[in-house]
């Protein structure tokens, strides 16, 4: 026997009876981060303990809290036993590993990111037989350079801003790739100010341990000569009208695109990102050593047949299939 395994609006394992990320309110689900699509109000959770602390902050309520630590195996139902592995994608982002008595490993990797992430636990993915893996950037054009060379490029944005006498803005998620961002830049000395709901986010990465340089909550009134950091926002947004000397920039993945810089609005784009590029996820796969391999998100079904062309079996989820005949001469 194997996994039976179905997507709609999270993955769906009827053997179990648990959901793995789903976004909708279900009685029963695994929850692998804290971003807003991947969290529900569920009747019943498994998390990590950072996912769970950074949920509360995002969405209150009353629930059944399961906290596992990270390498800590326990039993989820009478056949199967599960365990946490950190995915790097944020603070707390879980890879969740199953093993059942007669179905065998199955690991289900949510976001994940290879790449050493200032604000994140380390990546550390487990072999599995079954994997269900997220393919955001599942092409080959998209190669993210260094991060360590893209800091440097996002610092001497802003130390140029801040020298023609504008305000530096910084794109990035609120949860996550803020406080990446932050950790990221605290070599530089600059100082920085945080969109609202950044600063109440990074606030809880401290109660979790993670240390950052001084920052401050944004005031429009005394933003001059500092770095704003914010989630990506409208030129016509009302936060962005408090400062009408600015200069902005979106760090994300996409940034490799063409026209990036048109499509979010903005003066630069930097390719900063917590997911995993092309050859990471690659490097993934030959980690982790499935027989099968379930694709979601992004270029799914193209990474499937990456996958199929390697010589490994593997379905997009979701999402017709189309399958390669060689021809014959």
């Amino acid at each position: 026997m194997t996994w039976d395994v179905h997507s709609r609006h999270g993955i769906w394992l009827p053997q179990i009876g648990w959901w793995l990320d789903a976004q909708f309110p279900v009685a029963r689900s695994f929850v692998s981060h804290a971003h807003s699509d991947h969290i529900a109000a569920h009747r019943e959770l498994l998390c990590s303990a950072g996912t769970a602390r950074l949920m509360r902050a995002r969405l209150p309520g009353r629930r059944i809290e399961h906290v596992l630590p990270f390498d800590h195996t326990e039993r989820l139902t009478g056949d199967t036993a599960v365990t946490l592995y950190p995915a790097g994608h944020i603070l707390g982002s879980a890879q969740c590993l199953l093993a059942h008595d007669r179905h065998g490993t199955l690991l289900y990797t949510g976001d994940f990111n290879l790449r050493p992430a200032p604000a994140a636990e380390p990546c550390a993915p487990p072999r599995a037989g079954v994997l269900i893996m997220e393919t955001t950037f599942g092409l080959p054009r998209y190669v993210f350079p260094p991060v360590e060379q893209v800091l440097a490029a996002v610092g001497d944005f802003c130390r140029a801003a801040l020298a023609d006498g504008v305000t530096p803005v910084l794109f990035g998620y609120s949860l996550g790739k803020s406080q990446e961002i932050l950790q990221g830049l605290a070599a530089s000395g600059l100082p920085f100010m945080l969109h609202p709901q950044t600063f109440k986010l990074t606030q809880v990465y401290e109660e979790l341990g993670v240390t950052f340089p001084p920052y401050r909550a944004f005031a429009a009134s005394a933003a001059a000569g500092s770095v704003v950091i914010c989630p990506p926002q409208s030129k016509r947004s009302t936060f962005l009208q408090g400062l009408p000397r600015r200069r902005t920039a979106a760090l994300t993945g996409w940034a490799v695109d063409p026209g990036a810089v048109y499509r979010y609005q903005c003066d630069a784009v930097f390719p900063l990102s917590d997911h995993a590029d092309f050859p990471d996820l690659l490097a993934f796969v030959d980690r982790v050593q499935p027989r099968l391999v379930y694709t979601i998100h992004g270029f799914a079904r193209e990474f499937a047949r990456t996958l199929r062309a390697r010589g490994l079996e593997a379905w997009a989820l979701g999402t017709d299939n189309q399958l390669e005949f060689g021809l014959s001469p």
